[in-house]
């Protein structure tokens, strides 16, 4: 249990509480041992759920409480506002975030993390490293982790305090660190620091009042000419050419992999971040970690979820990519840039709102200078941040800029009350959609991917399909959308489906059917792709396919049994049975399938049935729930097992009929084929067509009226197999159906019988098209 502090003040209210400051802060202040209520008419439901449930009341305004003994406000509220005004009145004291900061830490050993830029990121990852390095410190952060069960604030029973100390409002006059970690310098906030000489002047006071160690960022040419030529025993750099050496990072789809030396002495450390101002954030860390005595070869990073707002990852998906970040300075963004076009592929199109007038006057024609690099730009509004307006600071002053620069690079001039629609209008297939800013840009973004959802569109179906996957996808399960199916099936004709997906492992294929199941998107098998008819439209849903090799395992038993995943081709079975001497499976080969598709369609041939070999069989339902069922209690019919279309079949316990001389498997292998050879068509085609009407033979009954070889287009009556459809090169699935219709018609007709498809018209019920 924390001790709460002697506090002269008791009860505080904050005015703009829902801010990435006064949030945390009021977190803190409520465990430090005050009474904390606050109002701020902009805030988000995740902050004031993160306050309720801290028992910070918030108000809707209105005059201050009268217990309320000191008042905090956000350096964005204006000295007018009516609780300020009545607070002064009261004589009440009026403090800044940044003041009360300094208050309730004058007595810590505090750890400052200062900069231009990477503040709260570096931030975050110190406080992950020095907890997860067994140190009891409290700290407050300027932003929230992005996993939410971490807080962006909190005491600790030690004196230790690491917190991020802004410079804007210059409060940061107000501290002194016992260490303090420089990130780097860079020239901003030009209302408080008019040139840029003031700025390096106030850093260059920080460290003087920095009573123990000090880290900048050798790389950073700023902070070397500022701190590098008067460096004490005291003072540590930091990066490639630092005495804490960044040496080299390695980026992959998990994140980074440091290499470490100088000071670390050789080692490696692992971060879930990606770019190479993300590798000095890190390495930056992991110096004062180091400092501080804890060992940097234990995983000090390994429970960094990031910080929100950070190249944050809204959506991802194989059609569409879609992060904000909090960049707001040239600087950053450029550095943002380069990190998104190195880790995405597609066209980049960026919406971006400056912040505040001042800096707009200041960095215009930088931002018109890295913003070229983006494929296509929408401006947005200037975020003022309680500025009045400045003369020169709008974003058609950088649109006029861009013009200049590149004539043919697409701009918008956008308002947030009218971005959705434009955005959205604009956004294409194959596209990074990213968000900048540091005012509330982000609430565009979350209308945007809102907007995206709605309705019934193939868009919107897809993203809701996507924003439903409630774990990430391994890497070598493939998922693409809009995928040709044609040639993933023997008949080559049909369209695309809107989703389609190879799922490597169990866990993979229940995350992709319960997306499914909760975007209320139907799912469809496809093996080798005979037996079915994909419409030219293609098919509106998921299509998965059991082709990773996890699927194709033969694995053979003690019982004398086999074990066969769902994904085996059958021909793939009937060469191992004929390995392995082991008789019944002959009637399989020829047939173009896999396991799984013949265990849904009862697959036979020559006289033999897939049920007959079955001992048991591995099913996925639906939900993800996974059953074994033995074969009596299947219900199996002709060319049907309930269970197996209504569920996943992921792979089968066979029994063969008897050991058997290879010899003898191999005569009546080849005697198979060649009665197949001698009466099965060699061209594309989807198998038979129909059932067999009780009694008959739908395939004589065809030959006898005489349709061997009637077309549609370029779909045949198949003149080696009268109950075979064939594609002559070119055909529709149009012409198919036509083709199919013709002859249901013509039977109906002269023999007063109903022929039944057999194949599946995929994604469709053969009723409402015949």
């Amino acid at each position: 249990m924390i001790a709460k502090e002697k506090l002269i003040e008791k009860r505080a209210h904050l005015i703009g509480v829902g801010g990435m400051g006064m949030a945390p802060l009021a977190i803190y202040l409520s465990e430090f041992g005050y009474s904390v209520s606050g109002e701020d008419k902009g805030i988000s439901v995740e902050i004031r759920n993160l306050l309720s449930t801290r028992d910070i009341s918030l108000t809707n305004g209105g005059s201050i409480d009268a217990d309320v003994d000191i008042l905090v406000v956000s350096s964005a509220i204006s000295l007018e506002h009516p609780r300020v005004v009545e607070a002064k009145r009261r004589g009440l004291p009026v403090l800044l975030r940044g003041e009360m900061l300094a208050k309730i830490l004058r007595e810590k050993r505090l750890i400052a993390v200062v900069g231009s830029h990477g503040k709260t990121t570096t931030c975050a990852m110190l406080v992950t490293a020095l907890r997860s390095g067994g140190m009891d410190v409290g700290y407050l952060l300027g932003g929230l982790f992005n996993d939410g069960s971490v807080p962006p604030s909190r005491c600790a029973s030690s004196d230790w305090v690491v917190a991020e100390i802004d410079e804007s409002d210059g409060t940061i006059e107000g501290f002194s660190p016992e260490i303090t970690l420089c990130v780097n310098l860079d020239w901003d906030h030009c209302d408080q620091y008019p040139e840029e000489q003031m700025l390096a002047e106030m850093f260059h006071r920080l460290k003087e009042r920095t009573s123990g160690a000090f880290f900048y960022n050798n790389d950073c040419a700023r902070s070397s000419q500022v701190f590098g030529n008067k460096e004490g025993s005291d003072d540590f750099s930091f990066g490639k050419e630092g005495a804490y050496t960044l040496v080299n990072y390695i980026e992959d789809e998990r994140g980074m992999v440091l290499t470490l030396g100088g000071s670390f002495e050789e080692t490696q450390a692992k971060v879930c971040a990606s770019g190479e101002f993300n590798a000095q954030n890190a390495c930056a860390a992991l110096a004062v970690s180091s400092y501080l005595g804890l060992s940097v070869e234990d995983d000090l990073l390994g429970d960094y979820s990031g910080v929100c707002r950070r190249q944050s990852l809204l959506f991802s998906s194989p059609f569409l990519t879609v992060l904000e970040d909090y960049a707001h300075h040239p600087t950053e963004i450029k550095a943002l840039l380069e990190s998104v076009r190195q880790r995405y592929k597609g066209r980049l199109v960026v919406c971006f709102q400056p912040h505040r007038y001042s800096r707009t006057v200041q960095f215009k024609r930088e931002f018109a200078e890295v913003l070229i690099q983006c494929d296509y730009l929408f401006l947005f509004d200037v975020y003022p941040a309680s500025e009045s307006y400045l003369e020169g600071g709008e974003t058609k002053d950088i649109k006029v800029i861009l013009d200049d620069l590149a004539s043919d690079l697409p701009v918008e001039l956008l308002s947030l009350s009218d971005g959705v629609g434009t955005v959205l209008k604009e956004v294409k297939d194959g596209d990074v959609l990213l968000f900048v800013g540091a005012g509330d840009i982000d609430r565009l973004a979350q209308s945007v991917l809102k907007k995206m959802g709605e309705g019934d569109s193939r868009r919107s179906r897809r993203v809701n399909f996507f924003a439903s996957l409630e774990r990430t996808l391994s890497n070598e399960t493939v998922v693409k959308v809009e995928e040709p199916l044609a040639s993933k099936t023997t008949l080559r004709v049909g369209g695309e489906a809107m989703l389609y997906a190879e799922p490597a492992s169990v866990d993979d294929l229940r995350s992709l059917l319960v997306a499914s199941r909760s975007s209320s998107l139907p799912v469809f098998l496809l093996g080798r792709g005979s037996n079915l008819i994909v419409p030219d439209e293609g098919v509106s849903g998921l299509v998965l396919r059991l082709h990773h090799s996890s699927w194709r395992q033969i694995q053979p038993q003690k019982n004398g049994c086999v074990w066969v995943g769902a994904g085996v081709r059958l021909k793939e079975l009937c060469g191992y049975a004929y390995r392995e001497n082991e008789r019944g499976f002959e009637f399989l080969e020829g047939i173009p399938g896999t396991v799984g598709g013949a265990l849904r369609m009862n697959a036979g041939a020559m006289g033999g049935w897939m049920y007959d070999l079955v001992e048991e069989i591995q099913i996925m339902a639906p939900s993800g729930e996974i059953r074994l069922m033995k074969r009596d209690d299947l219900h199996v019919e002709y060319r049907r097992c309930d269970e197996v279309v209504e569920g996943i079949a992921l792979g089968v316990l066979l029994r063969p009929a008897v050991k058997e001389e290879s010899f003898s498997i191999r005569q009546n292998v080849e005697r198979m084929q060649k009665q197949r050879h001698e009466s099965q068509p060699r061209e594309p085609s989807a198998g038979c067509i129909f059932k067999n009407p009780p009694e008959e033979s739908a395939g004589k009954i065809i030959d006898e009226l005489g349709l061997k070889g009637a077309r549609v287009g370029k779909a045949e009556i198949s003149s080696a197999h009268a109950n075979f459809i064939i594609n002559r090169g070119g055909a529709t699935s149009a012409d198919v159906i036509a083709l199919v219709r013709k002859v249901r018609d013509r039977v109906r007709k002269d023999r007063s019988i109903e022929l039944e498809p057999e194949v599946l018209l995929y994604g469709k019920e053969w009723r409402k098209v015949l």
